[in-house]
Parts: C-alpha cells; sequence; structure tokens
C-alpha cells in the first residue's frame, strides 16, 4: 500500500504518469522515505510562503532563504539540506521539479550598495551538490539540463587596468551567463562573465568556459575549446 501512494503522490506532484517504484526498494525504505518527504513539504510551504509564488516544493533541512518575496519556486521543486538561496537586490526563479544538491549556494548579489541581477533556472533542470550560481550578471540555464557536482557560475567580472589603484575599488562588468536546455554540464565545471552555451550542448568535467559555444558543442579543457560537434 505504502508503494502504490508513493507512486500516485510523485505522479502527482512532478506531473509524470508513467513513474514507478524499483521493486528492489524495501517497503521499510519507502516508509522512511515518506516521513522524510513530508518533512521537507512542510519546510517548503513554509519557505515559500512569503514568495510571489507559493508551490509545492520540498526543501531539506538547514536551507536558508534571503529575500523569499522575490524567489518563484515551481511545483515540485526538490532543494537540498544546507542550501542558501538568496535573492536580495533581484530574483531567483525556479522552473517545475528543479532539483538543487545539498549545499548548494544561488545568490544574486553578495552587495547592498549596488545589488542586482537574477537566476533564472527552468523546468526539469537537475544541479549537484556544492554548487555555486552567482546572479550580479544575470544567469539563465534552460530547460531539462543536468549539471554534476561543484558548478561554479560568475556572472561578474573585476576590472584591474589601473595598476595604480587596488583592483578591490575598480568596480566591476557584469554581462550574464546563459546554458541553454538540454545540455550535460559535468562536475567542477566553472562558466565565467559573458558567455553563452547553446542548447544540446555538453561540457566535460573540469572544464573553465571563458567563451560562447553554439549549440550542439562538446567542449572541455582549461579553458574550454570545441572538441566536437553533436551529430
Amino acid at each position: 500500500m505504502i508503494r502504490s501512494a508513493l507512486e500516485r503522490a510523485v505522479r502527482f506532484v512532478r506531473r509524470s504518469p508513467d513513474f514507478s517504484i524499483d521493486p528492489s526498494i524495501s517497503d521499510r525504505e519507502l516508509l522512511r522515505l515518506a516521513f522524510e518527504n513530508a518533512a521537507a513539504l512542510r519546510r517548503g510551504v513554509i519557505a515559500t510562503a512569503l514568495s510571489s509564488r507559493p508551490a509545492l516544493a520540498f526543501f531539506g533541512p538547514g536551507v536558508s532563504v534571503i529575500g523569499g518575496e522575490r524567489l518563484k519556486v515551481g511545483r515540485g521543486v526538490r532543494v537540498g539540506e544546507r542550501v542558501l538561496l538568496n535573492a536580495r537586490g533581484g530574483e531567483i526563479e525556479l522552473g517545475e521539479n528543479v532539483s538543487l544538491g545539498a549545499f548548494s549556494r544561488l545568490v544574486v548579489s553578495t552587495s547592498i550598495r549596488d545589488p542586482s541581477g537574477f537566476i533564472r533556472i527552468g523546468p526539469n533542470v537537475g544541479i549537484g551538490e556544492f554548487a555555486y550560481v552567482g546572479g550580479a550578471g544575470g544567469v539563465e540555464i534552460g530547460a531539462d539540463t543536468i549539471v554534476g557536482q561543484y558548478l561554479s557560475l560568475h556572472p561578474e567580472n573585476h576590472v584591474f587596468s589601473d595598476r595604480e589603484k587596488p583592483i578591490r575599488l575598480q568596480g566591476v562588468t557584469r554581462k550574464g551567463i546563459r546554458i541553454g536546455s538540454n545540455c550535460w554540464i559535468g562536475a567542477k565545471v566553472t562558466v565565467l562573465d559573458g558567455v553563452s552555451v547553446g542548447n544540446d550542448s555538453v561540457i566535460a568535467a573540469g572544464a573553465v568556459v571563458t567563451k560562447s559555444f553554439p549549440e550542439g558543442s562538446v567542449i572541455g579543457g582549461v579553458p574550454a575549446r570545441l572538441l566536437k560537434r553533436r551529430a
């Protein structure tokens, strides 16, 4: 009974009529998962209560939300434990069924003098643990993209042209980062400001992406270069 009840619940929340639980998962484990998800749903409801779009979402223990009124969370979103969602000075939007791994940080802006930017993540995106996504110059990740652990997105760059002045006082530039739909990004990838990666692309683990690539690209290296085009 617990198995069928959980299957129905997941199908309803994720709008996934074909979802089923593998027979190897024991009823005892399913009961534990049911209690964990009930607690996560309660935390999600509380965390999004002040947002402009309250939703049926699941938040792990220790999730922190700053600027909750500027947080938009879609149905079925799952946020792992100890994640920080900081929408100060901008907006964070998580589409339906987005998954954020534990200990990740989404920070629109660290400045209270010049806050700006946004982070918009499309539906069905999965991001692994320990990701850092800055939003000062704006970040967009398209639908159905999957991402390994330790993603690092930095849509802001320090100006350093003046040798007579400390770099910290020379200001920043902000161009933004856009990653297309249906991409696969490996673990420990870093993407810098001004980069656009087209739909259906693959980024190899450990790559540092400093320039833009068209759709269907397979890229890797430091700095990243085009390895091949997807057929």
